[in-house]
């Protein structure tokens, strides 16, 4: 988060500090390594739970068509 040629304002810097936070929230959710759950990313060990998972344990909730309008 090293400015190059410093920050003209307090909007850059909130641009820098927001372009910081999601390249850190990327890395935490793609990229990181977890020891307790087998050194994979966390995104890679979800997609892998929900590929295995049947739909029929599912059960299916009927939805109004009326739902949500007036």
């Amino acid at each position: 988060m090293r400015p190059t040629g410093g920050w003209k304002s307090v909007r850059d810097v909130e641009i820098a500090v927001a372009v910081a936070v999601a390249e850190y929230i990327d890395w935490f959710n793609h990229r990181r390594l977890h020891g307790e759950i087998g050194h994979v990313p966390p995104t890679e060990l979800e997609a892998a739970h929900w590929k295995s998972q049947s739909l029929e344990h599912y059960c299916e909730t009927p939805v109004l068509i009326e739902a949500g309008t007036k």
